[in-house]
């Protein structure tokens, strides 16, 4: 149990540090509903704990172990996860790591998706950096498939988004795309165009 010696609020980073990651989701989400408590709100818990969640996403290499990773290299969470996950059924030392919470600006920016990040803030520079750095978005969240004109991977889309992992797994040939090149090109180019506009503003 850790007792605090000083007044003030709390620091959302020390309890992460302290008393983990179900400690800090508890206290932010306490924080929250508090603010809207006052107001005669009412906001299911399920609600913030979302947006908690993805603030929570990343995490710290704090040592490599017998993994890809770099130490003090920022990385998905689940990332690391899967990677040691592997690594000890293998039998290899796992990576250790430490979680981030991150704001959420930074954390929408943060992202692994450039697509999803540029639809957020900051779009010209975004974009810009994953052109120099060759990246390539392989449109696995919900953002960047509705961007593109593409079905989400979830509900009705679920099945054709697991079809075509499959697919690629096996080294079949992917399903035909529902939206041309040319069409997701347009797409963006639409986004980059309004970013550019909000910027004169």
């Amino acid at each position: 149990m850790v007792t605090l010696v000083s007044d003030g609020p709390e620091s959302p980073h020390d309890i992460l540090r302290l008393r983990g990651v179900h400690a800090v989701t508890r206290y932010i989400t306490n924080e929250v509903q508090d603010v809207y408590r006052l107001q005669g709100v009412k906001i299911n818990d399920k609600h913030i704990e979302v947006i908690v969640r993805q603030m929570l996403r990343k995490a710290t290499i704090d040592s490599a172990g017998s993994s890809e990773f770099l130490e003090g290299e920022q990385v998905e969470f689940s990332r690391v996860k899967i990677a040691n996950r592997e690594l000890e059924a293998n039998g290899k030392i796992a990576a250790t790591y430490s979680r981030d919470l991150l704001g959420i600006t930074k954390a929408s920016l943060a992202t692994e998706s450039f697509i999803s990040a540029a639809s957020f803030q900051e779009t010209t520079r975004v974009l810009t950096e994953a052109a120099v750095a060759g990246k390539r978005d392989e449109l696995r969240g919900l953002k960047e498939n509705v961007i593109v004109g593409r079905l989400i991977p979830a509900g009705t889309g679920y099945a054709y988004h697991q079809d075509r992992a499959r697919r690629k797994a096996q080294g079949e040939a992917p399903v035909a795309p529902q939206v041309s090149a040319e069409e997701a090109t347009a797409n963006l180019a639409e986004l980059l165009n309004a970013s550019m506009r909000g910027d004169d503003e």
